[in-house]
């Protein structure tokens, strides 16, 4: 182990020098490696987990029953080294959960012992499917992603997303063996300590919260404009953040209607289903995005009565926008038989007074002069 730098960044490099050696081991031979050797029981259960995973994942990409899978790269002993090592570290520093990022999978082609593959190699395309794991390939034309890479983050992170509620304690950076230009070819760890709920709740409000995103889109130019409402709902319903049409003007004058919808790399398989299955579109394209949204909070307010959510967004814990959800608006509108406008109206006087009820006067008040 040796200390190296990655496009300025310091790193840990550990290099497992073996013995050269011809053998091909099947996942049989393998687990039986694992099995009798001398190893923690959290290491070793960890160890098989990810190797059964290998297994499974090479055996659908070559047809083949899983133990009888022969492990070529993934089999040499430094390999072994390199996912016992990572499973007797997780077991070391005593890791409880762990939350990996969005999978930079590489782009490309690479040269194996079944001859060239394309990147990413379907071995990790299935670990990372199997495991639910949001990806993208990045722009890097290479393989950033290897199978073994994968199985380790299969069978280690619990979810996938930003970085969670945490104190940190200790970041550690290891290196690869490539040192491209412009930036670091490293692997990045951050230990923390959880943080209760209820201690974070007394903590200073963050101003502005970051969260990554995916923004999915097809030109459709062949769909009954009257179903648009039904596909948006679907995919709401989907687990969308948010779905929107734009109308454009396609090939040969062609009018069209851009579908775009927001979702978290949590929904993006249910989203895109939902999206073949209710338009009439028979391709997709999508790019990571990030969110940066005003901490907020739901408040309810009465209108002449009647409840309505209003969602309060704050920077720097001034309140600075309110808004009405506006089916409570609407619901409300019809209960008192007044004018959606006016309730409107009357829910966002409400919020801002710190949610205090308008009685009858108010609302009539409200009703004379919707502007107020």
């Amino acid at each position: 182990a040796h200390q190296v730098t990655r496009a300025g960044l310091a790193a840990m490099k550990v290099d497992v020098d073996v013995t050269p050696s011809s053998t091909t081991r099947t996942w049989v031979d393998v687990r039986g490696l694992l099995e009798s050797a001398a190893l923690a029981d959290g290491v070793r259960t960890r160890a098989l987990d990810v190797f059964a995973r290998l297994a499974r994942a090479e055996g659908g990409a070559h047809g083949v029953d899983p133990e009888a899978v022969h492990f070529h790269e993934v089999g040499a002993l430094d390999s072994l080294a390199d996912v016992v090592g990572a499973c007797a570290a997780l077991d070391a520093l005593g890791v409880t959960d762990a939350v990996g990022s969005t999978v930079a999978v590489g782009s490309g082609s690479v040269r194996t012992e079944h001859g060239v593959l394309p990147v990413p190699v379907p071995a990790v395309l299935a670990l990372l499917s199997e495991a639910g794991a949001p990806m993208q390939a990045g722009d890097v034309s290479a393989e950033t992603c290897t199978p073994t890479g994968a199985a380790l983050l299969a069978a280690t992170v619990s979810s996938w997303g930003p970085l969670p509620l945490m104190r940190p304690v200790r970041t550690g950076v290891g290196a690869g063996d490539r040192d491209p230009q412009g930036r670091p070819n490293v692997f990045r760890v951050v230990l923390g300590e959880p943080v209760a709920a209820a201690e974070a709740a007394t903590s200073p409000p963050a101003t502005v919260g970051t969260e990554h995103a995916l923004v999915l889109e097809a030109n459709v130019d062949d769909m009954d404009p009257r179903l648009w409402p039904g596909v948006l709902s679907a995919l709401l319903a989907a687990g969308a953040s948010d779905a929107w049409l734009t109308p454009i003007l396609m090939k040969k004058g062609r009018p069209a209607h851009t579908l775009s919808v927001l979702t978290s790399p949590q929904y993006a398989d249910t989203v895109r289903r939902a999206v073949f299955r209710e338009s009439s579109t028979i391709g997709l394209r999508e790019h990571p995005i990030s969110k940066h949204a005003l901490v907020r909070e739901t408040v309810t307010v009465q209108v002449g009565g009647v409840d309505v959510r209003v969602k309060v967004a704050l920077l720097d814990g001034e309140v600075v926008n309110v808004s009405p959800e506006y089916e409570d608006v609407a619901t409300a509108a019809a209960a008192l038989g007044r004018p959606v406008k006016t309730v409107l109206t009357a829910a966002l006087a409400a919020a801002q007074a710190n949610a205090t009820p308008l009685d009858a006067a108010q609302l009539d008040a409200a009703h004379r002069d919707p502007g107020r």
